[in-house]
């Protein structure tokens, strides 16, 4: 189970990027977020009635509101904007700088703990590794493509962050419900929000509705089914019963998952230069969540090897 679980979390969580860049071919992406939010938690919400789970109180339906505002609105909803204009597999390796924003905000919330040594060298490499990768995508295009590239590159790194501050917010305002009954509620009050944002861009009214493809409908489907209940299920298990720093693992793999996907069915391409970008990415992320004992070896032979540089 543990060897399912953890497949499916790599290979159903690094397959959403893919699905998500599929679905805003010819689908609003605020509009296609929230359809995807509300029918999933809803038909969740109504499994668990059916089973007798004791409902929510109104406490904790605005703890549910808050998380799916920063976790849905916020961090789901960028990536689904941003994935109209870039491929699926950068914008996975720019989501893989989320656990840089987790050490930077533990940091600044109140009493939070000074990263170590091996965190800062961790988002230093990140940030220097997301630098690479835009720059090397933008080489070659001028003007507005290349300041297009720059504007979604920013909005998926602060859908990270968006991400990061809901699972902190989560973590240090516990709620004594179901983790189910809150997973629906927050995809519940999640999508309504993103209902809100689509109406107000106006997507209702100027998406032309004849040309939404089978193809978007179909990976929306895939969102809410193995997205939405399958690999968030996956993802909770785990969470009971294994290491953190083991769960972990998946903000480096799906990376490479949702790069691979992206290349074999939509035929995206990597330049060289975005290749190197995405190695400096996901080696900050690996020196972040990997165990001191492992990774400080690694942090002190770069710090030598920095000294020798300067000497």
């Amino acid at each position: 189970m543990i060897v399912a679980t953890f497949a499916a979390v790599y290979a159903v969580w690094g397959s959403t990027y893919l699905a998500i860049r599929v679905v805003v071919e010819s689908m609003p992406p605020f509009l296609a977020g929230a359809v995807r939010f509300i029918v999933a938690g809803v038909a969740l919400l109504a499994v668990l009635k059916m089973r007798g789970v004791p409902s929510l109180t109104g406490q904790q339906w605005k703890h549910a509101a808050v998380t799916g505002a920063l976790l849905l609105v916020g961090g789901n909803g960028l990536v689904m904007w941003a994935e109209k204009t870039v491929p699926s597999g950068l914008t996975a390796l720019l989501i893989a700088l989320t656990p840089v924003w987790f050490a930077l905000l533990d940091w600044a919330r109140p009493g939070g703990l000074r990263p170590r040594i091996k965190t800062v060298a961790g988002i230093v490499a990140g940030f220097v590794g997301v630098i690479m990768l835009v720059t090397a995508r933008g080489a070659g295009t001028q003007g507005a493509q290349s300041a297009g590239d720059w504007l979604s590159a920013v909005a998926i790194i602060v859908a990270g962050a968006f991400w990061a501050s809901g699972s902190l917010y989560s973590k240090y305002n516990p709620n004594a419900a179901s983790p189910w009954m809150n997973s629906a509620a927050q995809m519940i009050c999640g999508g309504a929000g993103l209902l809100v944002l689509s109406l107000l861009f106006g997507e209702p009214f100027t998406t032309r509705w004849a040309g939404v493809t089978q193809r978007s409908l179909a990976a929306l489907g895939y969102l809410i089914v193995f997205g939405s209940w399958i690999g968030f299920s996956a993802y909770i298990y785990l969470l009971k019963h294994c290491q953190p720093s083991a769960v972990s693992t998946y903000a480096y793999v799906n990376p490479v998952i949702a790069v691979f996907l992206g290349w074999l069915i939509l035929g995206e391409t990597l330049s060289v230069g975005m290749l190197w970008g995405a190695a400096v990415v996901v080696a900050g992320v690996v020196i972040i969540t990997l165990p001191e004992t492992v990774s400080a070896p690694v942090v002190g032979a770069a710090r030598r090897q920095l000294a020798r540089l300067l000497a």
